[in-house]
């Protein structure tokens, strides 16, 4: 990684010579360890069956906070899309059952900051540079096109082929019987079918049945290890923003639903909370269509990634005059407000995490341009100009962005 002089040894900079914030604590820390150290509580695993390791520590997290540490019959992870660690603690006002629970600590979520990022993370266990689901829009280098992960797969990439490692629900199959309770509309979505996997799908469309299902299923007499999803407070965030009335009687629903969760199971169900990112507000002026800027396309072959993490791939990689004028471009246009990062030396320095599978690294861009202060950046060549109208961002590594919580809900 760059360093810049006066600076700590060793501290990354970016390629203009700002200071960068530490890469994700994958095997520690991370939304990456929570669904596989949720299993190592899991009473049927216990004993070692699956090589579940309690990579946070979660028993002594649990006996810390006066909760058992297990293990349990049942465990229920909630990830909570959107909620990241700063905008739960700046509104617990409006959430007495999260002000109660047990807060067993602050995690990363995965680089990009991202959805689709952190969910493979959490149904698989490892880092993006492990399952390849490195962005939003991510390239297909063996295409050259740009893929969209989340809701708009390229109909020639195959889920389980783009992203072929095992998810901890089929490790799961066989020793017990793993449940998603989510929206229909992810049933055998792409996305699920690359991250989270196997398993049974029990599909509720509204907040009030899928807490209504979730309860009946942890209420039987088989053991359950079950993932339930939340989506609404990131809809509303992107729609309304973080700071909105909205966004807060989102919560406010999140927080009842949860409560009636946690009244109806049981102690032997271990009930945990985490996110896979958090969110800014964009202001519309800040919103800014960079494809309109040719000094920025310079060298340019694709443009892929998010508003706030934009990936470069680059015409020609090994023409270092013409990149070097790229990166004066960029900083001069957004050097106050974004890193410019070079992709392989945050692949060295381990921000995708270690052993990145092969082929992964073609498709993240040569050059990524991450924000850090009031910015979002859009390519309109490619992009509906609708797109501008989101308030509500992530995608880069801000402490806003990356820092989610992990809570063990008390009854």
């Amino acid at each position: 990684m760059s360093t810049v002089s006066g600076a700590p040894a060793g501290e990354p900079t970016d390629l203009l010579g700002r200071p960068l914030p530490a890469a994700p604590r994958y095997g520690t820390d991370s939304v990456a360890d929570v669904l596989v150290s949720a299993a190592s509580r899991f009473r049927p695993v216990a004993d070692g069956a699956g090589g579940f390791e309690d990579r946070l520590g979660l028993s002594d997290r649990l006996a810390a906070a006066g909760l058992p540490a297990g293990p349990y019959r049942n465990v229920c992870v909630v990830l909570v899309d959107g909620l990241g660690e700063s905008l739960l603690s700046g509104s617990l006002g409006h959430a007495p059952s999260l002000r109660r629970a047990a807060h067993l600590g602050t995690l990363d979520a995965a680089l990009p900051s991202t959805t689709a990022a952190s969910l493979a993370a959490l149904g698989t266990g490892e880092p993006a540079g492990r399952t390849g689901m490195v962005g939003y829009d991510v390239v297909d280098p063996e295409r050259g096109v740009v893929v969209n992960q989340l809701s708009g797969w390229d109909p020639q990439v195959v889920p389980e082929q783009w992203q072929p490692l095992p998810t901890v629900f089929e490790r799961l199959e066989g020793i017990a019987d793993p449940v998603t309770v989510s929206m229909g509309a992810y049933e055998g979505s792409p996305l699920t079918r690359a991250a989270l996997r196997g398993g049974r799908f029990e599909a509720a469309r509204s907040t009030l049945a899928r807490v209504t299902r979730a309860t009946d299923i942890l209420s039987t007499r088989s053991p359950n290890f079950m993932y339930l999803y939340w989506g609404e407070l990131d809809q509303v965030g992107h729609r309304h923003g973080s700071g909105s009335d909205r966004w807060l009687e989102a919560l406010e629903d999140l927080d009842s639903g949860l409560r009636r969760l946690a009244a109806r199971t049981g102690e032997e169900t271990l009930l945990l909370l985490t996110a896979d990112h958090g969110m800014v507000d964009v202001a519309p002026e800040d919103r800014i269509d960079y494809g309109a800027m040719p000094e920025l396309l310079d060298g340019v072959r694709l443009t892929a990634g998010e508003p706030r993490m934009v990936q470069l791939h680059l015409e020609d990689p090994g023409d270092r005059a013409r990149r070097d004028r790229l990166v004066q471009a960029w900083g001069a246009a957004f050097g106050d407000r974004a890193w410019i990062l070079d992709r392989d030396e945050l692949i060295e320095a381990g921000y995708f995490g270690a052993g990145m599978r092969p082929g992964v690294r073609e498709r993240i861009g040569d050059l990524i341009v991450a924000a850090h202060g009031p910015l979002a950046l859009y390519d309109l060549r490619r992009t509906r100009p609708a797109a501008l109208e989101m308030v509500g961002q992530h995608g880069s590594w801000t402490e806003a962005e990356r820092s989610v919580p992990l809570l063990a809900l008390r009854r």
